[in-house]
């Protein structure tokens, strides 16, 4: 048996915020699988199901993000779990939107959810991270975490959760890097920000610019003698 556990917080307030990713890998892992309808247990809500012949028990928790850890805790408990059989899905402000990483153990790296969870079963578990973009600033990152996705974001956001759901049979059978290759190409080209704005987008040439760019010519000289002299004379008359 394994536990999968995607972290959120609970309620419609926070239902489309990038913080709430993990709740959006466990949704999509649930309805792709066929899993059983979500029932409340161990503070949280859990489905059960089979990937890869694998028995699989999806939970999220309903304790708010920073909390966790006894959600999760408790269910490793009670199925008498070692932490390797723990996979957790989370945000990354870390990672660039739409990126996937999966490593085991290491630090919290400033998320509150982990942060519970180490403190509460320890660190040496896996965990899918989902990148969700920094705001640039530290003072942004809250507003940032518990802002919702953009209409935009559902370009490559819908294509990652879909590889996640289809591919979770990968995780079960321990292909990290044939996880990770799938995500990436799902969302290949989505999240790419073009810094140059395209030929077509620029403002047109004009032709008065490209003659005032153009370095002037000297006028033509006029012969002073000879027979063109003397007919431009006869056509003009002499001018001073």
């Amino acid at each position: 048996m394994l536990v999968f556990a995607g972290l959120g917080n609970p309620g419609a307030k926070y239902a489309d915020n990038r913080h709430n990713v993990g709740f959006m890998a466990a949704d999509a892992i649930a309805r792709r699988h066929s899993f059983s309808p979500w029932s409340k247990k161990f503070q949280g809500l859990i489905a059960e199901g089979t990937i890869a012949g694998e028995k699989i028990i999806l939970i999220k928790p309903q304790t708010f993000m920073n909390l966790s850890g006894q959600s999760v805790g408790e269910a490793l408990r009670f199925y008498k779990l070692e932490l390797s059989a723990l996979t957790v899905f989370y945000d990354e402000i870390d990672l660039a939107e739409g990126k996937l990483r999966i490593k085991t153990g290491g630090g919290a790296g400033g998320h509150n959810g982990i942060r519970s969870i180490d403190g509460h079963v320890g660190n040496t578990y896996r965990r899918v991270r989902i990148g969700v973009g920094h705001p640039g600033v530290k003072e942004m990152v809250q507003h940032h975490v518990l802002g919702d996705f953009a209409k935009a974001d559902r370009e490559w956001l819908d294509p990652l959760l879909e590889a996640i759901a289809d591919n979770a049979a990968m995780i079960v059978k321990g292909d990290e890097s044939g996880f990770m290759n799938k995500a990436a190409l799902a969302v290949q080209g989505k999240t790419v920000l073009e810094l140059d704005k395209p030929a077509s987008s620029q403002a047109p040439k004009q032709q008065s610019h490209i003659r005032q760019a153009r370095p002037q010519q000297a006028p033509a000289k006029l012969p002073e003698s000879g027979p063109m002299a003397a007919m431009l004379k006869k056509l003009f008359g002499n001018k001073d």
